[in-house]
């Protein structure tokens, strides 16, 4: 930081990504997109995603990317959030496991279980 100006910039940029977490009425679906998410493999992930979206024609649904989510040895992961509901984290996903999330959790509501952040944690 140099200046002032810079340091609230910075401040801006910061608030815009806080009120992203929590825009809308939709659906939203983060992909981490940091270094550690792109050498997994998060870019087949983040197509497969959008293309089923978009194939499906589900116009609720949004499918962004995210710098680093900070579970590394997780990657890539996939985050859910639909109003009114928690989070949900998918983790170590590829573009098959991606499709299956669109078509089980997206459009007929069912979590599954195995791919989430919990499953994973508590079978090690």
């Amino acid at each position: 930081m140099k200046s002032l100006a810079e340091l609230n910039a910075l401040k801006e940029e910061i608030k815009d990504r806080i009120s992203m977490k929590n825009e809308g009425d939709g659906i939203r679906i983060i992909v981490g997109m940091a270094t550690c998410g792109i050498a997994a493999g998060a870019a087949p992930v983040l197509n497969a995603l959008s293309e089923e979206v978009e194939a499906q024609k589900l116009a609720s649904v949004t499918v962004k990317q995210a710098g680093c989510i900070g579970i590394c040895q997780y990657e890539p992961v996939v985050e859910v959030y639909e109003p009114g509901r928690e989070k949900v984290t998918y983790v170590k996903m590829d573009a098959a496991k991606a499709k299956q999330v669109i078509d089980e959790h997206i459009i007929n509501g069912k979590i599954i279980v195995e791919y989430t952040i919990g499953s994973v944690t508590t079978t090690k």
